[in-house]
């Protein structure tokens, strides 16, 4: 359930259904993030442009560190779940749970530990990131300014994404239920997981 009146596929036009059949082809289901974008499925479009621009010159290591950080940072239970789920499969679960308490300095290596901590303070504040931080991802972590420039652009639109979705009501899928206990216990930080919830959609 969502906080806004969502549309169903039996009430959808055509753009809508064609965009919950891809959604239901690639996940098995149609996610509570389609249904909120019903609206306004061409926003979803660009925004999946969009997304894939940002991530094209970023592995996907990389991208799945960015998008799990900021989303955790969050407390976006959905992105930190699907999110997490990925990183673990690519770095361990264990530095996932690591991350996620707060412990990230024992288990990753230096420059997967400054990026989680610069992706920290643009999720918490950007306003307070200095130039001294940029210079270090620069100086001691060999990272380009279009690196830095990819790694800000991703956590800044997983902010979008997020914040739109947790916004509206988003909760996390029921099919990360089957996931790790430990780790989708660790992640679900904000919003719970329901079999209904108040609202309308």
């Amino acid at each position: 359930m969502t906080f806004i009146q969502t549309l169903t596929p039996e009430q959808a036009p055509a753009d809508v259904r064609d965009m919950y059949q891809r959604q239901e082809s690639h996940w098995g289901y149609i996610p509570q993030y389609a249904k909120i974008f019903s609206h306004r499925p061409e926003a979803l479009a660009r925004w999946g442009r969009l997304l894939a621009e940002l991530r094209r010159y970023t592995n996907d290591r990389r991208f799945e560190l960015v998008s799990f950080v900021v989303a955790f940072e969050l407390r976006s239970s959905g992105c930190s779940l699907a999110h997490g789920e990925k990183l673990a499969e690519m770095i361990g679960t264990e530095r996932v749970l690591a991350i996620a308490s707060a412990n990230a300095e024992k288990v990753l290596p230096l420059t997967d530990l400054a990026i989680v901590r610069f992706c920290q303070r643009l999720a918490q504040d950007p306003t307070a990131v200095t130039a001294e931080e940029v210079d270090t991802l620069r100086a001691e972590h060999g990272l380009s300014d279009a690196e830095v420039f990819d790694i800000a652009a991703l956590a800044a639109g997983r902010c979008f994404f997020t914040t739109l979705l947790d916004g509206l009501g988003c909760h996390p899928e029921a099919a990360f239920l089957d996931m790790n206990e430990t780790l989708r216990e660790a992640l679900t930080k904000g919003r719970p997981f329901i079999d209904s919830a108040a609202g309308v959609g």
